[in-house]
């Protein structure tokens, strides 16, 4: 079975940091593009980075860009897609989803080749 893991989630203070691993089960990372995008309680989802193949990054959410909080990384040889937060706030509450298709758009999709289950992120004043 083909399927996306993701963990590192938990609950934790503001200020504070975490660090979400995104893996593959019964395939490899490859030539993917690979996503990640939160849900936070009672919103729609939300596009944060994407880091294309050979490292180049997509800052999806222009919040992550201008406070450079958030950090994607890849390493292709362990086929681990990692996302680093920093300085979590009480709003970066949400289901934290991985994502990996050819081609990724930059906004959530229903039609995602690859998709996990989530791991959730608390984040608590």
């Amino acid at each position: 079975e083909e399927r996306l893991v993701e963990s590192g989630g938990g609950s934790v203070q503001a200020g504070e940091s975490l660090r979400l691993s995104c893996t593959t089960s019964g395939f490899t990372f490859g030539a993917l593009e690979v996503g990640w995008y939160r849900q936070p309680p009672g919103k729609e989802c939300e596009p944060i980075l994407t880091i294309k193949p050979y490292g180049r990054i997509y800052y999806e959410d222009r919040r992550v860009a201008l406070t450079g909080r958030f950090a994607i990384s890849r390493d292709n040889a362990a086929n681990m897609v990692y996302l680093t937060m920093n300085n979590l706030q009480p709003e970066d509450t949400a289901v934290y989803i991985c994502a990996a298709d050819s081609t990724l758009y930059g906004w959530c999709s229903s039609s995602w080749r690859y998709r996990g289950q989530g791991t959730q992120v608390r984040v608590s004043s």
